[in-house]
This record gives structure tokens, sequence and C-alpha cells, in this order.
């Protein structure tokens, strides 16, 4: 054989074995890239739903922040307005205290002028005993 036909028998045995499987590999870098195309579509879906739920997320924390700031304001006015409430109810005590004691000092006036009355009418009566024992006496 001659060197000329040692190479094209080299070159057809090469081709015979090594472009099939050129061919095959080219077949499966089509489909990796096909299955790489729509992987990179699925990943910027889910990097589209990724920032939207973070938009949504920053949103809602906004409103609970605003929520937490109104809390806080009816925290403080309650608390403001229990603190009125707690002077009133002081001050109705101290009247209450007054009035009690009012009452206690009226009360003492009221027994002492029964008791005023309790002794009139012993005193009247004693007389009336006494008187009635002159009269025997006399007699």
């Amino acid at each position: 054989m001659t060197s000329l036909s040692i190479k094209e028998a080299v070159q057809a045995a090469l081709r015979e074995l090594i472009v099939p499987d050129i061919q095959e590999i080219k077949a499966e870098q089509g489909e990796l890239k096909v299955a790489l195309n729509l992987t990179n579509k699925r990943l910027d879906d889910i990097n589209a739903h990724l920032v939207d739920q973070s938009r949504r997320i920053d949103e809602t924390n906004k409103r609970i922040d605003e929520t937490n700031k109104r809390i806080d304001k009816v925290h403080a006015d309650l608390i403001q307005r229990i603190d009125e409430t707690n002077k009133r109810i002081d001050e109705t005590n101290k009247r209450i205290d007054e009035t009690n004691q009012g009452i206690s000092r009226l009360f003492e006036v009221i027994v002492r002028k029964e008791e005023h009355f309790l002794l009139t009418d012993r005193v009247a009566r004693l007389e009336q005993a006494v008187e009635d024992l002159k009269k025997r006496q006399a007699a």
C-alpha cells in the first residue's frame, strides 16, 4: 500500500469511527441547549416570582409598621385616659371621704340630739315622780 492509500484508509476508518460519535455529541449538545434554555426560562420565572414575593413582603412589612404605629398611638392615648380617669377617681374619693366625715359628724350630732331628747324625757319623768312624792308626803 502506498502512503496515500494508507492515509485514505486511516481517514476512512476515522470517519467511520469518529463521525457517528461527533454527530451523536452534536445531537446531545442540541438537547442540552434546549434543556438549558428551558431551565433558564424556569429560573427567570422563579426570579420574577421571588421579586414579586419580595415586593409583597415589603408592602406587608410597611403595613405592619403602620399598624404598630397606630397601636402605639392608641396605647399612649389609653394610658393618658387611664391617668385622667385615675385623677378623677382620686378626686371623687376625696369628696367621698369628706362626705363620709360630714355624715359621721352629722351622726354624732343626731346621736347627741337623741340622747338629749331621752335625757329631757327622763328628767321630765323624774320631775313628775318627785312631784308625785311631794304630793303623797303632803297628804
